[in-house]
């Protein structure tokens, strides 16, 4: 049965739904109730902070596992057999409906959803603002981990969610593309350097990832009318093909759920991002404004 839930749900829709299942199945009703067993709770946060509070029933998935480590590229997707693993241990079914969501304001909650969508899994949602927002609402919590029912689980990958290095430099002049620099101010101008050069894709623009988290409201999504006024002003459009990236695209895990928020329908990330790019010296870049 359909979970009711759109891609962002708030803490307290999550939680009206799960308490709306839970009365139902207690008082035994005929009707049949949303039925929550469809659910699939990932919690991406750290391991500490989901020891100490995590919404109940939700399943630990240690994001260090999300990808493949493999230097430069390291935030490129682990091997099919890895995620089949992966999406099989927590009990992953073409059925379930994943609500994701992490302690750092949807970093590697979005990067779980680009993986959802690599492998075609199209039911899915992030918890707005993550646990911080659940316990600013003064939802109930739990600290017993939970585990999943392993599953069957067979992938194969989808192209589109994804762009390459090869891909970015064939485009690299197309003027229909937009490179959307989630990294901070300091990297992107290359006066902070973490690979071996420091800058940015030529033509790349630049909004860094947590411009869109409202820090008072325990970063929740701002207003999405604000943030697409601001991303227009930098050349970020619907009417685009955008390319979103950070140093392992774990921040633009962020960025590219915004954008899918946003109704960008032609939306792709960059796995090698600049662990790749900057590491490659046969790449263009760019530094300063």
């Amino acid at each position: 049965m359909t979970v009711p839930l759109g891609l962002v749900v708030s803490p307290q829709e999550l939680h009206q739904f799960l308490d709306k299942n839970q009365l139902l199945d207690k008082n035994q009703l005929l009707e049949q109730p949303m039925d929550k067993s469809n659910l699939l709770i990932l919690d991406l946060s750290q391991p500490q902070t989901y020891g100490k509070a995590h919404i109940p029933g939700a399943i630990h998935l240690p994001f260090g596992g999300l990808n493949s480590g493999i230097k430069p590229a390291v935030g490129t997707l682990p091997s099919i057999e890895r995620l089949e693993q992966i999406f099989s241990q927590i009990g992953l079914t073409p059925d379930k409906h994943v609500i994701a969501y992490d302690d750092e304001g949807g970093g590697w909650a979005g990067r779980l959803i680009w993986m959802l969508d690599m492998i075609g899994h199209p039911h899915y949602s992030y918890l707005d603002g993550g646990i911080h927002a659940w316990l600013g609402d003064k939802l109930p919590t739990e600290q017993t981990p939970n585990s999943g029912q392993a599953t069957d689980v067979s992938i194969t990958l989808k192209q589109n969610p994804s762009a390459d290095k090869a891909f970015i430099l064939e485009h690299l002049n197309d003027p229909n593309m937009v490179i959307w620099d989630a990294r901070s101010k300091e990297e992107y101008l290359g006066s902070r350097v973490v690979a071996q050069r420091g800058g940015h894709i030529p033509g790349a623009k630049h909004y860094e990832w947590t411009t869109a988290m409202d820090k008072n409201r325990q970063l929740r999504i701002r207003d999405l009318e604000e943030i697409r006024q601001e991303l227009a002003e930098e050349g970020i459009t619907s009417d685009k093909l955008i390319v979103t990236h950070c140093q392992t695209h774990h921040r633009s895990g962020f960025t590219y759920l915004l954008g899918k928020v946003l109704g960008f329908e032609n939306i792709k990330a960059y796995p090698g991002s600049w662990s790749e790019w900057g590491n490659d010296e046969a790449t263009p870049i760019d530094s300063g404004n």
